[in-house]
């Protein structure tokens, strides 16, 4: 069941602290008079009502009551504000009576646990908290608290949460997850896939054998004949009659007792999409072709390797992101509101990505008098893009 507000109430313990304690510092008076806006709430709401549609559950109404809206709000602008990590977010909360009262959590309360909180923030996913932030700037715009006179924009890479790939890496995590996906699908039909000979354990051991055994190891073998003999190895894996069965294991209502049929139905498109692209990109590697478009993790597999030319990181493994930042002038120190961000699967150019964030602007209205940009956008298709919003100066 979905809980907007907490409901929090004073107690004689707050009532006795000193007025320097209950004030807020300025900064943060700021945001939770920003934060104070009811509309905030509305695309959780539609969230939740998209979720009534989809799994027909009413998740509005009925089960265990999530944590307050308005506090978790304010918990992730934290998070946010000061880098924190989910754990460092909720002990920094806990012990301070200003980001406290800021997050409207009584001394009396205990602090929604990180694993909580992260959950919610999955749930949600990210257009929500895009919504949530065109809210709050739509907000900050119409009530004249904040001008947008100047718009700064630029491309970064945001790095995705998986270790160093390797194609070896991969072939044995697409073994493991055939084999998980197959064992949870019998063992829901009622059949025991642990046998000789079966894939669930075949696979599992020589995947992980294969992947964890370098070829510096092995005698008698050149490093690159051995390597490819091991991933020719996993690409059968991949097409023995193991992994057909595991994605009909996987489909709708395999796993009815901890996840409804269009949950089961979305992880089983993803993971079977994941482990044909990844048999198709080991495919190729043994015979030696170009790979374009490699997918670098199973678990987050719009993540590509991204070469930037830094020297302490030439290639990054993630996502290319244009943000775009408001700000009221343009003198040294300027600090603004973020527009969600802009991105796209691979390696776009700056130019490909800056229409998208054009298209943003105009949706929330902003006409920006200056627009700043660093060398890495080509003027002639930067000042077509920007022809529409009509800036004095670029």
């Amino acid at each position: 069941m979905l809980t907007l507000w907490s409901g929090r109430a004073e107690c004689l313990w707050e009532d006795a602290l000193p007025i320097e304690v209950k004030q807020l510092p300025g900064d943060l008076a700021a945001l939770d008079r920003l934060l104070d806006d009811p509309e905030l709430v509305m695309p959780i709401l539609e969230r939740f009502g998209c979720e009534v549609v989809e799994d027909k559950r009413l998740v509005l109404t009925e089960g265990r009551p999530t944590i307050a809206m308005q506090p978790y709000i304010r918990l992730m602008v934290l998070k946010q504000r000061y880098r924190w990590g989910y754990r460092t977010l909720v002990a920094e909360v806990s012990d301070s009576i200003h980001l406290r009262r800021f997050c409207r959590i009584s001394i009396l309360e205990r602090v929604p646990d990180e694993s909580t909180i992260r959950k919610m923030t999955r749930r949600l996913g990210a257009e929500t908290v895009a919504e949530m932030t065109r809210s709050l700037i739509t907000s900050a715009t119409r009530e004249k608290r904040f001008v947008p006179r100047a718009v700064r924009i630029d491309s970064t890479v945001i790095e995705a949460d998986i270790k160093h790939p390797t194609d070896a890496g991969l072939a044995s995590a697409g073994v493991l997850a055939l084999a998980r996906e197959s064992q949870a699908g019998h063992a829901d039909q009622g059949e025991a896939l642990t046998g000789p000979g079966s894939f669930a354990v075949d696979g599992t051991q020589a995947g992980g054998d294969r992947a964890d055994d370098p070829p510096a190891h092995r005698e008698g073998q050149e490093r690159g004949s051995d390597v490819d003999q091991g991933h020719g190895w996993v690409v059968g894996a991949f097409g023995r009659g193991g992994a057909p069965a595991c994605l009909r294991g996987a489909q709708p209502g395999a796993r009815a007792r901890r996840a409804s049929q269009a949950q089961g139905g979305r992880r089983a498109g993803r993971v079977g999409r994941a482990l044909r692209e990844g048999a198709r990109q080991i495919r190729q590697r043994v015979a030696g072709e170009k790979i374009t478009d490699r997918i670098v993790s199973l678990t987050d597999p719009d993540a590509r390797p991204i070469r930037k030319g830094k020297i302490g990181k030439p290639t990054e493994f993630g996502y290319v992101s244009q943000l775009a930042e408001v700000t009221e002038h343009t003198r040294s120190g300027a600090r603004g509101l973020i527009l969600p961000a802009s991105h796209q699967v691979g390696n776009p150019s700056e130019n490909t990505l800056l229409p998208s964030t054009i298209a943003e602007l105009q949706r929330l209205g902003i006409t920006p008098r200056e627009v700043a940009v660093d060398g890495g956008f080509q003027p002639t298709p930067t000042n077509a893009a920007l022809a529409d919003l009509a800036p004095g100066v670029v």
